[in-house]
């Protein structure tokens, strides 16, 4: 496996093939996100993987018309979760004690901590933060495809509301923070043969001694 050759090889497609993705391939990119780095740890997103062909008729206008989301094997949409963050702390406190058998009690510091550390934000803040944590899980979700060799086209030319009352996430805690059609290239996609375009090495990147 070759990291660099797998990224080169990823590209965001423009039309998508009527080949599905296996669910066993599905699920190791729904693990890839979960197991992302986060903030803290506490992971304040969710994703939905939208298989039926209505909800995704529904969420179409919602997509400034960009069908990828109905011929793509998979939709999915990353989602910020909309609680405060004490609730987030203490969820993650939670998760902690038993994953690790330390009572809740034992914890206390930890989660003074966090929460002192979030408090400043105000609510809008705190959104977008937590809709940054889900572009971090984004990122390895894309990484984690290219290896698997599974399509994708990170889209963030949406109407967020559209997508929440459509997918009913408010009743949820959540909110629409970026979409996802997953699928395979089809082959007349004349983007898979452009030369990728990116900033040379050498600007891209300093070297601090």
């Amino acid at each position: 496996m070759n990291l660099i050759q797998d990224l080169n090889w990823r590209y965001a497609v423009r039309r998508f093939s009527d080949q599905k993705v296996q669910p066993e391939l599905v699920e190791q990119l729904v693990e890839s996100a979960r197991l992302s780095a986060s903030s803290f740890g506490l992971q304040p997103y969710r994703l939905l993987v939208i298989q039926s062909a209505a909800i995704r008729e529904a969420l179409l206008p919602h997509s400034m018309g960009q069908d990828k989301i109905l011929n793509s094997s998979h939709l999915v949409v990353f989602a910020a979760q909309t609680a405060s963050s004490e609730t987030l702390v203490d969820r993650y406190a939670q998760r902690v004690s038993e994953a690790r058998q330390i009572p809740l009690t034992d914890l206390s510091g930890m989660v003074d901590a966090f929460k002192s550390a979030l408090a400043s934000q105000s609510e809008r803040e705190r959104l977008a933060w937590a809709h940054q944590q889900a572009n971090i899980a984004l990122g390895q979700f894309l990484a984690a495809a290219a290896v698997l060799k599974v399509d994708a086209c990170p889209m963030g030319g949406f109407d967020a509301k559209g997508y929440d009352d459509v997918l009913g996430l408010a009743e949820q805690g959540l909110t629409t923070s970026v979409i996802c059609p997953i699928g395979y290239r089809h082959p007349d996609d004349a983007s898979a043969h452009q030369p990728k375009v990116r900033v040379p090495t050498e600007t891209f990147a300093q070297w601090v001694n």
